[in-house]
């Protein structure tokens, strides 16, 4: 089973809210997902990202492979480093 952690996108039409979300790679972009990690709020000046940079950590070590997005609020959130 590949594990992703990446965005799954909620809100209205037009206001997109984002959770961080550890995922098999298989499921749809909203479907089920194993557990959620934190969330991004890109519609707030400056962006709200809130992570649990604990687990997040524990799911890279077992071997989850961030998308690109991901990786990049990850970094922005101080998590991983470059």
């Amino acid at each position: 089973m590949a594990v992703r952690i990446r965005l799954a996108r909620h809100g209205r039409k037009k206001t997109p809210f984002y959770r961080l979300v550890v995922a098999d790679s298989r499921s749809p972009r909203d479907g089920r997902y194993i557990e959620q990690l934190g969330h991004y709020d890109p519609m707030k000046d400056p962006a709200d990202i809130k992570v649990d940079a604990e687990r997040a950590l524990h799911w890279i070590k077992n071997g989850a492979q961030p998308s690109d997005t991901a990786r990049a609020l990850l970094r922005k959130a101080g998590v991983i480093e470059q």
